[in-house]
């Protein structure tokens, strides 16, 4: 059986396609259930849109879910279509985000940093000059972040974790397996799901979020796993879907998950 839990479409402003483009190229590709996760407004911020090209409008919002649940029922027996989002994490804004996610009926909600230390993870200047403790610290709080986003109980899936080596693959040689492991502690001691998620092979890097290696330590702690294509564009549809699930098993993963009305459904490698 085949999901999809992570994809984009054009209210975020950097993606193409619309949400019934996504779904039919979930069904060209065999898969039994879509999600649709578009990013989550900025509502820490007073204006509708203060990031246009980075999120949804918070006025959009009621719309993107109206959407989804219409091609829900329009789709049903054909394909699932799941409601979900993706939610930035920040600490320091907790409540607004919470009564969001609480006021409509997502079947799952991803947890994403996107932003530590005050500068994005995708910046490509950040690590410019940065001194090597500086470095190290700076990766621990990015877990630690991770990790709060975990104990924030907002979120079923937590979203590409460590996709700070996206345009800077050295991300993997700095050391900090204190902070990358009790996050995993904390994720599979609160029966999460961390994604695996194949958009890693369009940056830098060349490569998934997460790596092998931290995949190993997310067995070892008993994190669940999902995937999610983290598709901005409706051709990226369960992209590596199969090789991810080789992947799994050689590590030594049974089953995998998607969530439904907030519910982790296992499903056989």
């Amino acid at each position: 059986m085949k999901f999809d839990l992570h994809t984009h479409h054009y209210r975020c402003g950097h993606a193409d396609g619309d949400i019934r483009d996504y779904i039919e190229a979930a069904i060209k590709e065999g898969l039994s259930v879509i999600g649709i996760s578009d990013h989550m407004p900025h509502l820490f911020s007073p204006l509708d849109h203060p990031a246009p090209s980075i999120t949804m409008s918070r006025l959009e919002l009621g719309a993107y879910v109206d959407e989804v649940l219409q091609l829900k029922k329009e789709y049903a027996g054909k394909i699932d279509v799941l409601l979900g989002i993706e939610s930035d994490y920040f600490i320091d804004h907790e409540r607004p985000y919470r009564e969001a996610i609480e006021r409509y009926p997502f079947d799952y909600v991803i947890g994403s940093v996107h932003i530590s230390s005050g500068k994005s993870i995708f910046d490509r200047n950040r690590w410019a000059g940065v001194p090597a403790e500086q470095m190290i610290e700076a990766k621990k709080e990015y877990y630690r972040l991770i990790e709060a986003s975990a104990r924030s109980g907002m979120f079923q899936i937590l979203g590409h974790i460590d996709a700070m080596k996206g345009y800077y693959p050295a991300f993997v040689d700095i050391p900090a397996d204190d902070a990358i492991d009790s996050a995993l502690r904390t994720i599979g001691e609160l029966g999460l799901a961390i994604e695996v998620n194949t958009s890693g092979g369009t940056k830098l890097c060349g490569g998934w979020y997460p790596s092998d290696a931290i995949l190993e330590r997310a067995l070892h702690y008993g994190a669940s796993i999902s995937f999610g294509s983290d598709a901005h564009k409706p051709s990226r549809v369960g992209e590596d879907f199969d090789a991810v699930a080789n992947k799994l098993r050689d590590i030594g993963f049974k089953e995998w998950v998607y969530v439904k009305e907030r519910k982790p459904v296992s499903v056989p490698l």
